[in-house]
C-alpha cells in the first residue's frame, strides 16, 4: 500500500482533508465536511452484521477521522496512540497522519510502551482475563463456552465491536486490543479498562489499512515514548 496516496486509499475527499487544517471554514465548506462525515459515520449494511450509523451530535468533533499533519520519527504504517489527548494516529508519508479519536484506560488501567499487532479479527470473540473476572464476578453470567474457554462470542452485542487488533510485546500477548464498540459516545473519554476503543468505522477503516506485524506506540502520560510495560487488563 502507498501511504503517499493518501487520499485514495483512504476514500477521503479533499474536502475531508482540507477540513483538518486550521482555515475558518465557510458556510458551503461547512455542509460540504458535514455531509462527507455523514458519509463516512454512516450506516454499515453489508458487513456480517449491520452496524448502525453513528449520531455525530453525540461526539466532539475534533474527535472525527482527519488526516492531519504529523511529524514522528516512526516508520509509515506505525501506530501511535496518545492517550492524554486521546487520538490515534496511522503515520503515512510525507510528515502526515491519519488521526482518530479514541476511548483509552481510566484510571489504574493505562499502559505505554511499544507493541506489535500479531492478529487481526472480525466480529471477534471476547475473552475477559481473569483480573476482570475477579473484578467483576457478575460477568460470568455473560459469558458462554467457546473455544478458548469462557467468553462472549462475536456479534453486536460484544464489546470488542466489529473489529480487534490484538498487541503482542514479543512472545507475549500484552491482553491489550485496539478494537470497536458499539458505545461511539464514549470515544474521547477515559472508560476502558486499558484497551483502545474506537467508533466502529473507524476501526474498520484502521483495520482495512495496517499490517500484521505493524508497530504500536502508546505514549506515556506525558506524551512521550516510554519504556515497554505488560498489561494486566483488557
Amino acid at each position: 500500500m502507498d501511504l503517499n496516496r493518501r487520499a485514495f486509499v483512504l476514500g477521503l475527499p479533499a474536502a475531508a482533508i482540507c477540513s483538518s487544517l486550521p482555515v475558518g471554514p465557510s458556510l458551503a465548506q461547512q455542509a460540504v465536511s458535514r455531509s462527507t462525515y455523514q458519509a463516512m459515520y454512516a450506516p454499515i449494511e453489508d458487513d456480517l452484521y449491520p452496524i448502525p450509523g453513528v449520531d455525530l451530535s453525540r461526539i466532539d468533533p475534533n474527535y472525527l477521522r482527519k488526516v492531519v499533519p504529523y511529524q514522528t520519527s516512526e516508520e509509515p504504517g506505525t501506530i501511535v496512540v496518545d492517550p492524554r489527548n486521546r487520538y490515534l494516529y496511522l503515520v503515512l508519508r510525507d510528515g502526515m497522519a491519519v488521526r482518530y479519536g479514541v476511548g483509552v484506560g481510566r484510571s489504574g488501567f493505562s499502559w505505554s510502551g511499544s507493541a506489535v499487532i500479531k492478529d487481526k479479527q472480525e466480529w471477534p470473540d471476547w475473552y475477559p482475563p481473569k483480573e476482570m473476572f475477579e473484578r467483576q464476578p457478575e460477568l460470568m453470567e455473560q459469558m458462554g463456552e467457546l473455544p478458548g474457554g469462557p467468553g462472549m462470542a462475536g456479534g453486536p452485542g460484544n464489546p470488542l465491536g466489529a473489529r480487534a487488533m490484538y498487541l503482542w510485546q514479543g512472545n507475549k500477548d500484552t491482553l491489550y486490543r485496539i478494537h470497536g464498540t458499539f458505545e461511539p459516545w464514549t470515544i474521547g473519554t477515559n472508560v476502558s479498562s486499558g484497551c483502545i476503543r474506537m467508533i466502529n468505522q473507524d476501526a474498520i477503516d484502521l483495520y482495512n489499512h495496517t499490517s500484521l506485524g505493524a508497530k504500536v506506540v502508546v505514549l506515556g502520560s506525558s506524551g512521550t515514548k516510554k519504556g515497554q510495560h505488560s498489561a494486566r487488563a483488557s
